[in-house]
């Protein structure tokens, strides 16, 4: 079966939006935050929220994909958590925190319009 069959998923082009942004934020937030294990101990709250991002994002693509009754509660979670993160990103010059930034708030508005359906 391909994914586009998947009934909940295919007809609503608002949850494949959310979907592809949550794995796209996985995929910024793990990149920067590997980055900000080589740049010392000042990146440290950088690291731990993409990481915690990272795990949230995940979590909450799955939960859509299996149409569970919690993805609605978690959308807000992982908004808000994408909020704080990228303005922990948006503070440092870095590159891969300036990219990570800008995917967090995509992210962010994704799923804020996800815990509002």
């Amino acid at each position: 079966m391909a994914l586009t069959q998947i009934d909940h998923v295919s007809g609503d082009e608002e949850m494949q939006e959310c979907i592809d942004s949550c794995f796209e934020c996985v995929q910024a937030c793990e990149w920067c935050a590997d980055e900000c294990a080589d740049e010392g101990e000042e990146m440290a709250e950088c690291l731990r929220l993409c990481r915690d991002v990272a795990d949230l994002a995940e979590m909450h693509a799955r939960f859509m994909a299996r149409n569970s009754g919690y993805s609605s509660d978690l959308a807000g979670i992982t908004a808000d958590a994408c909020e704080e993160c990228a303005d922990e990103c948006e503070q440092h010059d870095h590159e891969h925190c300036q990219v990570c930034a800008d995917v967090l708030r995509d992210c962010a508005a994704t799923c804020r319009n996800m815990a509002s359906a």
